[in-house]
């Protein structure tokens, strides 16, 4: 795609991934000196760094950028607003003050706001079948009547191309809510909760695989994937 992308990530394993995938992999330690874990930052200064890697400073757009994309990945426990031997707040606490900094700089009008897509994404962490009834994607229509799937039409996601994909798992998908200014669509959703994006929004369903290019074709940097 021609895309300069970078993963931001403590996880073991998600750097080893992103390494195969072509990822610039930064290390947490390794952007904040070398102590094990990143320094306390405040959501402010964090917000401003993460900017800056996208060419975003001050509120302005700067002549170049280090990234076209960065990935910020969080686990679970892995709050990055630590201070040793002080209370913390949680993880969706920290986060919700992380994306209200973002977005708080990015305001229609602005540089930054004229420019920046955010995708926010959650993920369920390990699940098991035993979550398919209460975390399904499928229809209604075809949960009651699965013996007349045949009847239904495929959905686009359960497709590659022509072909059917085989692997698709039917239930606890992750969660992505985006926004970019005069782009990106406003539906109906007040919660970020599986229940609320299932009945309101406006996107429904799309391969993990191609969420990356869908978000590449948003920053002018590969066709568009689908109708």
């Amino acid at each position: 795609m021609g895309m300069r992308a970078a993963l931001l990530t403590n996880n073991s394993s998600l750097k080893s991934f992103g390494e195969i995938l072509g990822f610039n992999v930064l290390h947490w330690n390794g952007l904040f000196g070398n102590n094990n874990s990143p320094p306390a930052l405040s959501v402010d200064n964090l917000a401003s760094e993460l900017l800056t890697f996208l060419g975003f400073q001050e509120g302005r757009i700067t002549e170049s950028s280090q990234f076209d994309l960065l990935i910020l990945h969080i686990g679970s426990g892995e709050n990055l607003n630590v201070e040793k031997g002080k209370a913390t707040a949680g993880d969706m606490e920290f986060m919700n003050a992380l994306l209200g900094v973002i977005m708080l700089a990015a305001q229609p009008g602005t540089d930054i706001g004229s420019r920046l897509h955010l995708s926010l994404v959650m993920g369920y962490g390990n699940v098991s079948k035993a979550d398919e009834p209460v975390l399904s994607i499928l229809s209604p229509n075809y949960q009651k009547n699965p013996q007349l799937s045949a009847l239904y039409p495929r959905q686009s996601y359960t497709m590659r191309g022509e072909s059917p994909r085989n692997d698709d798992r039917h239930h606890s998908p992750m969660l992505i809510a985006q926004y970019q200014y005069a782009v990106t669509r406003k539906d109906m959703v007040e919660t970020f909760s599986f229940e609320d994006f299932k009945e309101r929004s406006g996107n429904l369903t799309i391969p993990a695989d191609r969420v990356l290019h869908e978000i590449a074709f948003k920053l002018w940097k590969a066709p568009k994937y689908g109708a």
